[in-house]
């Protein structure tokens, strides 16, 4: 279209003008009309005027025309076409339109172009060239901010695919345990499953001390803003910011009495403060609270706050974000809600880091903490209904949701949500851990309807048709919830009838999203204060090094995952190249990459990353196996918690498991409860491996050859089995690391791997709660 315009036909001279990039990507006639028509009607002021008066009155510069039209603003549009010549015919009709100064400098900058060209022709010329380079700028930017968006987008898919196939992993141990409990427990009396309900909260406070410093600071009950202060100030400073366990414990046990007494969920009212504040998900992010606590200022009966959940995980300051929220419900009880999440629970805690965060502050102390840690969690309310009109969840709603049924539930039971609750003998209720399992682990979706979340494999995705009947059921205005990482920190969705707030920034790598909390008035009216914590670290970098530190991020956690799945990967790789020339298609590479991770991410985007310096048509494979064996992926993985590891550091998963197996409560599991559990597994959830298989590996456990196994034997059979895991995992290791020596890396790989490893290094410091970047965003522009 643009090379059979005109101007690109011929000029005065008869001589076909030029088509390289820089003209055909800058002529747009469209443009070149508005120009020569709003040289012919508009003054300075860009109102119309008449023809005496355009004789008079000149643009001062070319940029005040551009900077009053806001021409470079405009797309497209039909009925504009007018060729260049004709354009450049009306120009030159005119010539009192034309500012002198201009003129003169476009000649000297183009100077080689119109060199030649009459005197009466030079104007003319300027003004299309000058037309055309804006045009050319305006499509580069144009270009450039679509490349860095949909990089944005592949490193934001990156990130979330791979926390939903984590959780996913997780919540398919919570469905066998589910599953084989319900078809086992049929027609015998419901056990309590190795676990006991003798509570932890009357206990003595007997700490032992803690190897190394702890802070001398004493904290007493009742809390009161003056503990508060200590804290923030104790847990603000990179060292030093360990409390005494015995006042950890104090925190916690008198935190689990209060909450123990509140309704499952919390009643909250504006009718003394006349406003509310929501926070989301923290994620052990210590420097977002202490922002938001900030900006916002502390808890009071005229500044009532709700947390909604997911206090800890993920973040290396969890268990400071959860003693600092307890310690603030017991300082102010009315203006305090505290909301449970989904990561509120020992099972996801061993998977996702904080089991190890608190082992490694108070290794002599760490198991009597999480067992109190434990009766945090079980006593948190699951929800809050705001002025009766909004409720707040951590997840969402299902087509089944029913707040008199989950007001009535005896949430004690829900020590782990992803394992079977203490029933103390009565069946087991599905209904009710349902309707927890969805108010804690659902997503919204823009089409119609309530299906299972398989991306999360636990909890639903409901439409805006759920939305609408739930709202009109329980006559609610909105619904409030958290549950996913936002790049602006909030989100509306369901004709603005649910709002999605996360509170953590910098939650996949610094610079990756902004955090927000939400502020509400007497009227439910939303306003949004949007921020990102540790702002000075950002400002230092330029946009390309923070794109960096991104993807880098991205990338680092993507090839850990693949990891996993190291071998799989080199087989099927290498069934499509039989010459073994280390290349093949890229259509094969990505078939390859999805068949085995199942990620669901662009892989054709990501080629280049993964398979670094290779060619547009072939991939050399052994440049991805060779990325994820470079020493800063293994040490990532090594620092990482895998399924199987989160399983055996909980101890009390594998006691579950085995008294669900153990059918007639003989304290052993013989053969045929083996078979009846392998044949509920297969039936839905079938494996890769065949029942005899499994029924051989059953019969290894049986260690002392009795024919039966105890608990003992289940226990040090998946201690031996991860052993042997680990052994084999560390002699892949280092046969790959023998190979590496001989042959050595690409520079592409190697250079890849060096900047993964500068752009991931993370420098911890004093959280300084002014160091942040905050806005505040009105409903008419959330």
């Amino acid at each position: 279209m643009l090379r059979s315009c005109v101007c690109l036909r011929s000029d005065e001279d008869g001589k076909r003008r030029g088509s390289s990039v820089e003209d055909a990507s800058s002529c747009r006639s469209s443009e070149i009309e508005r120009v020569g028509a709003s040289m012919q009607t508009l003054g300075p002021s860009g109102q119309p005027q008449s023809v005496a008066a355009q004789t008079t009155t000149r643009a001062s510069s070319l940029l005040q025309f551009f900077h009053r039209k806001g021409w470079c603003k405009h797309f497209r549009k039909p009925l504009r076409g007018m060729s260049a010549s004709r354009a450049e015919k009306t120009i030159l009709m005119d010539p009192s339109q034309k500012d002198d100064d201009t003129l003169r400098l476009g000649l000297r900058l183009r100077h080689r172009q119109t060199e030649g060209t009459p005197p009466e022709k030079a104007p003319m010329a300027c003004w299309a060239v000058a037309i055309r380079a804006a045009i050319f700028i305006q499509k580069w930017y144009r270009r450039h901010q679509a490349r860095r968006e949909m990089m944005r987008r592949c490193n934001w898919q990156i990130f979330q695919n791979l926390e939903y196939a984590s959780e996913q992993d997780q919540a398919e141990v919570r469905t066998i345990r589910r599953r084989v409990h319900i078809h086992i427990s049929r027609g015998r009396k419901n056990q309590h499953h190795g676990e006991s309900i003798i509570s932890l909260l009357d206990e003595k406070d007997d700490m032992m001390d803690e190897l190394g410093d702890t802070v001398n600071a004493k904290i007493e009950m009742p809390i009161r803003k003056s503990h508060i202060d200590l804290l923030i100030d104790v847990f603000r400073k990179k060292r030093g910011n360990r409390l005494h366990p015995k006042y950890v414990a104090l925190i916690l046990r008198e935190g689990a009495k209060s909450l123990k007494q509140l309704p499952n969920i919390s009643m909250v009212s504006t009718a003394v403060s006349q406003q509310v504040t929501v926070c989301g998900d923290l994620h052990g992010k210590l420097d977002d609270l202490l922002v938001v606590l900030h900006k916002n200022g502390l808890p009071s009966s005229s500044n009532p706050y709700v947390f909604n959940g997911d206090f800890v995980d993920r973040g290396k300051r969890g268990l400071e974000v959860l003693l600092l929220l307890l310690s603030l419900y017991l300082a102010f009880p009315q203006a305090v809600f505290l909301n449970r999440g989904n990561h509120e629970d020992s099972v996801m805690n061993a998977r996702y880091g904080f089991i190890r965060e608190v082992e490694g502050k108070y290794p002599r102390n760490h198991k009597r903490l999480l067992a109190i840690i434990d009766e945090v969690y079980r006593w948190l309310p699951l929800g809050s209904v705001l002025n009766s009109r909004v409720l707040i969840v951590h997840g969402g709603i299902s087509d089944n949701t029913s707040l008199d049924l989950i007001k009535s539930i005896d949430r004690g039971k829900y020590v782990s949500i992803l394992r079977p609750p203490l029933t103390d003998g009565e069946p087991l209720d599905k209904t009710e851990w349902q309707q927890i399992f969805d108010i804690m682990w659902s997503d919204p979706q823009t089409v119609m309807g309530c299906v299972p979340n398989t991306l999360r494999g636990a909890g639903v995705w409901f439409g805006p048709d759920v939305t609408e009947n739930f709202l009109q059921r329980h006559r609610l205005s909105y619904v409030i919830r958290s549950h996913e990482c936002k790049p602006n920190g909030h989100e509306f969705m369901h004709d603005n009838k649910v709002i999605t707030i996360f509170s953590a920034s910098n939650y996949y790598a610094i610079g990756s999203n902004k955090g927000a909390y939400i502020r509400l008035n007497n009227q439910l009216m939303p306003h949004f204060v949007q921020y990102i914590s540790a702002a000075s670290q950002s400002k230092r970098l330029s946009f390309k090094q923070r794109m960096g530190m991104v993807e880098s991020s991205a990338l680092k956690e993507l090839a850990v995952k693949m990891r996993d799945y190291r071998d799989e990967l080199e087989d099927e790789f290498k069934k499509f190249d039989p010459d073994n020339t280390g290349c093949i298609t890229i259509t094969n590479w990505c078939y390859v990459m999805e068949k085995v991770t199942k990620l669901g991410l662009p892989w054709r985007l990501l080629r280049d990353k993964l398979a670094p310096g290779t060619d547009s048509h072939m991939v050399n494979y052994y440049t991805t196996l060779d990325l994820l064996d470079t020493d800063v992926i293994l040490e990532a993985e090594a620092d990482g918690t895998s399924v199987m590891d989160a399983l055996y550091a909980n101890k009390a998963s594998l006691v579950a498991i085995f008294n669900i197996i153990d059918a007639d409560d003989s304290g052993e599991i013989t053969l045929d409860e083996f078979e009846t559990a392998i044949d509920l597994l297969t039936a839905h959830m079938p494996g890769a491996y065949s029942k005899e298989e499994m029924l051989e590996k059953c019969r290894m456990m049986d260690l002392n050859g009795d024919g039966k196994v105890d608990l003992n034997e289940f226990l040090e059979a998946f201690r031996l089995s991860d052993v042997q895991r680990k052994q084999q995992q560390d002699e892949n290791t280092r046969r790959r690391s023998e190979v590496r020596a001989s042959t050595k890396p690409s520079d592409p790989v190697t250079e890849l791997a060096d900047r993964i490893s500068r752009n991931t290094v993370i420098v911890e410091q004093d959280i300084d709660p002014s160091d942040c970047e905050a806005k505040v965003i009105k409903p008419n522009k959330a």
